[in-house]
């Protein structure tokens, strides 16, 4: 973790002349675009098996109908399928997947006063008047709602509800535009989804900032990718 704090370090000085106090914080948001770029692959196969795993649905309807007594010849049947076709089941996941670490990392980074036994000195860069290391709770305890730190997470709170309510609409457009998947729960699941980003609202609030400031810019970065790659 040490290495990934002197990069952070070293990325916010070569910013400083340009963002001054909130440097720290536009080297988070180059560093998480940085990793969006590499996970951009996965996510444009992504693309390509959910394409391809739609294409699949009428024939998983018939295998369906064919083996609705048997369960076990029909899970194996599906499988066979997918095997035969190409096609992963979980290729979806990946991009998630390969993300994980590097939120994690940013969130153990800004939540330890020490590293390598010596104060964390991260802790003390700022978003405009809010801490990378502190939470929502902080801002509100600090200034209240309309203080100095309680604006920058308004502000992001915003920017989450735009992107929510962003891909709330497409996917209301996709839904209306495709045909029902014939799985069981599919249709409670498809009503669900949509609104899953505004679940981010949570995320944003309980972790540090800085982690904050990952998910922010990777869920606008998702929104903007998705609309790419799944033209309505």
């Amino acid at each position: 973790m040490s290495v990934f704090a002197t990069l952070v370090e070293q990325l916010a000085d070569l910013l400083q002349p340009l963002f001054h106090g909130s440097a720290a914080a536009a080297a988070i948001v180059l560093f998480t675009a940085f990793v969006r770029l590499l996970v951009h692959p996965l996510s444009r196969a992504s693309a390509r098996g959910a394409r391809a795993r739609a294409a699949l649905q009428p024939r998983i309807a018939e295998l369906r109908a064919k083996h609705a007594k048997d369960p076990e010849k029909l899970q194996r049947a599906v499988l066979d399928l997918h095997t035969r076709e190409k096609v992963s089941p979980l290729s979806g996941c990946l991009p998630s997947l390969f993300q994980a670490p590097a939120f994690l990392l940013l969130y153990h980074l800004f939540s330890s006063s020490e590293i390598g036994g010596e104060p964390n000195a991260l802790l003390g860069h700022q978003l405009l008047a809010a801490p990378l290391g502190d939470r929502w709770a902080d801002a509100l305890a600090g200034g209240g709602l309309f203080g100095g730190a309680g604006l920058v997470y308004l502000a992001l709170f915003a920017v989450v509800v735009a992107v929510a309510v962003f891909n709330l609409r497409r996917s209301r457009v996709s839904l209306a535009d495709s045909a029902p998947i014939d799985a069981p729960g599919a249709g409670a699941v498809a009503k669900v989804m949509p609104y899953l980003s505004f679940f981010t609202l949570i995320t944003v609030a309980v972790v540090p900032l800085a982690a904050a400031l990952y998910v922010v810019t990777s869920t606008a970065w998702s929104a903007a990718e998705r609309a790419l790659l799944y033209p309505a």
